[in-house]
């Protein structure tokens, strides 16, 4: 009866329930703009609500957790430029289907999907917390390792035309990654003596240049062309339609809420890995991938919301950061005098299900704000290129000086946006780049580590590997993937399913 009371009290505080539904609405929008980050926003939050009592500051960051991981499927879908890393997936299938006049549509399937992943999310954490992060206690540095490398394999789905264009693209992104100096040694990597790369490459100017800039050059070919007329005869998908998707959902919410759940990871390599994972189930789809597949929406827009979840999992029971969000969150609780992990739980179990709760009702406001507004924000699409060109180049700029307040980000994001450009005109895919980059760091630490535990002793490395159940099921599915976007892997279907459909 307690643990309902503590759930119940969002629900019965006005303030409470204001605090959400504006957290929710600010990190919609927030998340639209790109480099605009969530993190960013709940980090400036901290400032304004430390003087606050503990309960209403909880509730307005997780409001704007809530809401920003959802809203950057807004501008991805719109101008092909991510909000956030974790909208990269959406924007892959998203845009084709701007293109052909179904924003609204693209935009009414994200809203609800990602509402379907949410609560996936925020059931798990409920019901499931301590099993679902001794589940992710058990990760081994090279554990993490292989996850990365998994991630980094990806590109072959990423990629729409040559594999090895998808690992180039994806092998480039760890090495702009990798730019500045090593968080070991402080040794200089790839810096060619500038005093300008020591600090590294911010992964968003990466981002929004090879996106946002990349896309607004390759509308200067077109500009005399009409817009496409946006069709907004019905935003919310119909029941047919979220019936049949949600077994796909409820796959890749486990995938979220799982990723979610692992340290240091977060909703982008969520959302990446479900897509790839809805491209290996998905037999027969409407349209294919990348070119405005309905599957390609619900997977990532459901693992990325589901993982908001999954990432508390660790926060609440442990004191460990799911991801960069709930790392500033352990900070603001510590700086109300609470001590998130394990005595948590058992001292102030209040607060665990006051944050679920919250958690449940920045879900409803994410509904409600997500589909509303749709009519007015599908104009965007529908301007003339004239008009949309220096719209998308003036989002582009802001969003990059937005990060560091630096016109540096500035210039190598119109560098990347030139690059982008030709990578696109060459048919060289933009996704695995930046998948490569956002993964360079999770891959190069863990490596270190793993190694450092094994004593720089490569046999013993690979021996851990085969004797530990885990990290042999993460290196057996690294080679079957590897396998399985090789030549081989299609003549040697074609000769197994050949002879059985010859034996009947």
């Amino acid at each position: 009866m307690t643990a309902l009371m503590d759930f119940l009290t969002v629900f019965t505080q006005p303030q409470l329930l204001l605090l959400v539904g504006l957290g929710t609405l600010a990190g919609v929008y927030v998340g639209a703009i790109p480099g605009l980050s969530v993190t960013m926003a709940v980090s400036i939050l901290i400032s304004f609500t430390f003087s606050w009592d503990v309960y209403p500051a909880i509730a307005l960051m997780i409001g704007i957790y809530m809401g920003g991981v959802y809203g950057g499927s807004r501008t991805a879908i719109l101008l092909n430029i991510p909000g956030a890393p974790s909208a990269i997936a959406t924007a892959l299938d998203g845009y084709p289907m701007a293109k052909r006049g179904e924003a609204g549509t693209a935009i009414g399937v994200t809203t609800v999907m990602s509402f379907i992943g949410g609560f996936i999310g925020i059931g798990v954490l409920a019901l499931a917390a301590p099993l679902v992060s001794d589940f992710a206690l058990r990760f081994q540095p090279r554990d993490y390792m292989l996850l990365a490398i998994l991630g980094i394999l990806l590109v072959g789905s990423l990629s729409q035309g040559s594999l090895l264009k998808g690992i180039f693209a994806g092998a480039l992104g760890i090495a702009i990654g990798a730019v500045g100096r090593d968080p070991l040694t402080f040794a200089e990597r790839f810096t060619f003596d500038f005093q300008l790369l020591e600090g590294g490459i911010s992964f968003i100017a990466v981002m929004i240049g090879m996106f946002g800039v990349s896309e607004a050059l390759l509308q200067l070919h077109h500009v005399d062309k009409d817009a496409v007329r946006q069709k907004i005869k019905r935003i919310v998908p119909s029941l047919a339609t979220v019936k049949k998707h949600l077994p796909l959902s409820l796959q890749t919410s486990s995938i979220g809420v799982v990723i979610g759940a692992l340290p240091g990871t977060g909703g982008d390599i969520a959302a990446l890995m479900a897509y790839d994972h809805a491209k290996r189930v998905t037999k027969n789809p409407e349209r294919e991938f990348g070119d405005g597949a309905m599957e390609g929406l619900v997977a990532p827009e459901t693992a990325n919301n589901s993982a908001v979840g999954g990432a508390f999992i660790p926060m609440m029971t442990l004191g460990i950061p799911g991801d960069a969000v709930t790392a500033i969150m352990i900070g603001a609780l510590f700086i109300h005098g609470l001590n998130p992990g394990p005595m948590l739980m058992i001292d102030q179990p209040d607060m665990f299900w006051f944050i679920v709760g919250c958690l449940v009702m920045a879900n409803f406001f994410m509904l409600f704000f997500g589909l509303t507004g749709i009519r007015l924000f599908t104009k965007i699409v529908e301007m003339p290129r004239s008009v949309l060109i220096p719209l998308i180049m003036l989002l582009s700029i802001v969003g990059a000086y937005a990060v560091n307040n630096s016109i540096t980000d500035v210039y190598w994001m119109l560098g990347f946006g030139i690059f982008g450009y030709f990578m696109r005109h060459y048919g060289y895919p933009l996704g695995p780049v930046i998948l490569g980059v956002i993964l360079s760091r999770l891959l190069d630490d863990n490596w270190r580590r793993a190694i450092i535990t094994e004593r720089e002793d490569l046999g013993r490395f690979f021996e851990s590997i085969v004797t530990s159940p885990l990290s042999l099921i993460l290196f057996l599915g690294v080679i079957l993937i590897f396998v399985s976007q090789t030549p081989l892997w299609t003549w040697a279907k074609a000769r197994v399913f050949g002879r059985k459909e010859n034996a009947k």
